[in-house]
Formats: C-alpha cells, sequence, structure tokens
C-alpha cells in the first residue's frame, strides 16, 4: 500500500511539473518568416509541439504545400500568411494584417544560397544584388517592420551562418553566401545598438543541416536543429541586447 502511495505522488508530482512547463509555452505566439520548408518548416512543428501559436509565411498562395496541409490539421493553431521577403509592399501589407498582433518572438528564416564554388568576381552583379537583398537587406527590412509588434521581453531572431564568421572563414568558397550572412550580421550588430531594448536579439547558427541548401552530407537533421534552436531561445528570453548563437547555445564569432 505504501508503495503505491509513493507511485501515485510521484506520478502526480511529474504531471504538476509537465503542465507546468507547458503553461510557459501556452498562449504564446511566433511570426516565422520564411517556412514552407526546411529549418522553417521544422520550426513551425516544433513550436507548434510547444502549445505555440503560429504565424508562417511562404512565398507561394498554393493550398497545397506542406504549410497549407499541417495548417489543415493544426486546430486553428497555424495562420498561414503570403510574403515574399524581397517585396517590399508584401512586407508592408502583411504588416498592416498583423497590426493587432503581440508577438513573444519574431524568427526571420529567408534566405538563399548561390553556386558556392564561383568565385566573387565571376559572380553577376544581378545575382550579387539577388542575394544580398535576400539574406541581408530583407530580413532587416522585416525587422524594422516588425520590431514594434514584439513584446519587450521578446525575442527578435535571424537565421545566419557560421560561414558569415569572417575570423571562422580558413576555408574559402561560398564567397557570396559568406559575404551576405557577415552583412546580416553587420546589420543586426547595428540594429542592436540603435534599437536599444529590453528584447533579446539572436543570430542564430543552426549548424549544418540536410535541407535542400545543406545537402544530404550534412551531419544534422532538421529536427535537432529545430529543438536545438527553440531551447536556445528559450534559455535567453528577456536577456537584453544581440547575442551570436548556435542551436547548441554556443557562442560564434
Amino acid at each position: 500500500m505504501q508503495e503505491k502511495i509513493l507511485y501515485s505522488f510521484a506520478f502526480t508530482s511529474l504531471l504538476i511539473l509537465f503542465y507546468s512547463y507547458m503553461r510557459g509555452y501556452m498562449n504564446k505566439k511566433i511570426l516565422i518568416i520564411g517556412a514552407s520548408r526546411g529549418l522553417g518548416f521544422g520550426l513551425v512543428k516544433q513550436y507548434l509541439s510547444l502549445g505555440y501559436k503560429v504565424i508562417a509565411t511562404e512565398r507561394k498562395n498554393d493550398a497545397g504545400t506542406k504549410l497549407r496541409k499541417l495548417a489543415n490539421y493544426s486546430k486553428g493553431n497555424l495562420q498561414v500568411e503570403i510574403l515574399d521577403i524581397n517585396d517590399h509592399d508584401q512586407i508592408k501589407i502583411l504588416r498592416k494584417k498583423l497590426n493587432s498582433e503581440s508577438l513573444d518572438i519574431l524568427f526571420v528564416n529567408a534566405g538563399v544560397c548561390d553556386d558556392n564554388t564561383q568565385e566573387i568576381g565571376l559572380i553577376s552583379t544581378e545575382v550579387f544584388n539577388w542575394v544580398m537583398q535576400t539574406n541581408s537587406l530583407g530580413p532587416m527590412k522585416v525587422i524594422e517592420n516588425f520590431d514594434d509588434l514584439v513584446k519587450q521581453d521578446g525575442t527578435i531572431s535571424v537565421m545566419t551562418s557560421g560561414l558569415g564568421s569572417i575570423s571562422c572563414n580558413t576555408s574559402g568558397g561560398y564567397e557570396l553566401y559568406r559575404a551576405s550572412k557577415a552583412a546580416l550580421n553587420m546589420l543586426m550588430k547595428s540594429y542592436a545598438i540603435r534599437a536599444g531594448d529590453k528584447r533579446s536579439l539572436i543570430a542564430m547558427m543552426p549548424g549544418w543541416v540536410r535541407t535542400d541548401m545543406g545537402g544530404a552530407d550534412a551531419p544534422l537533421d532538421v529536427e535537432t536543429s529545430a529543438k536545438g534552436i527553440t531551447e536556445t531561445i528559450a534559455l535567453h528570453q528577456g536577456d537584453a541586447g544581440l547575442k551570436f548563437l548556435d542551436y547548441q547555445n554556443k557562442s560564434i564569432t
């Protein structure tokens, strides 16, 4: 009898801890920019599993996408919006549509990669502008337009890359992609100085992940990276200022 009582007490205690943990996430809301596939889609699934209300964007207005299908089964917890990060008018339209929202997290994930073997002097001006606009300018335009929707104890995060680190570049390659992520890091630093508020700002490195961009040889799966990203963001909630971190909560320089 005593063993049963102890077992019942332990089980009840675990339930209380679990529901207390989940209440920390309930009713929270995140806006994920660039969520149609890969890590963006992985982050949507991860935050839904934590009880978040998720607003996620994709470029195409197509009812057959993975994101739309997931929304159909989300019981109203996933809202899908259309956004091309390079279309400033679309950014303004979505900002107006979400004007009444209060966000716990804004996560900008959209990005592209060019031919990683091409030397910078051989890259066309058109491709250069496309990569820099998508990876550097576009994310900052989103942040500048949506930052006032993020709570003062909330988080603004962008997906950067270890390839954007100047000190860690010992192998070369990915010249334009590296430059675009280095530019994003510098723009985030300037934004942090100018914003000077209490929100947590994170430039997040996801690791080398098996996605369309990362390739089949990458050692990390999407689920592992996405889980690490969400945990790292949670650890720094309320920490004012800009941090450059990876999915394992390690600083990058």
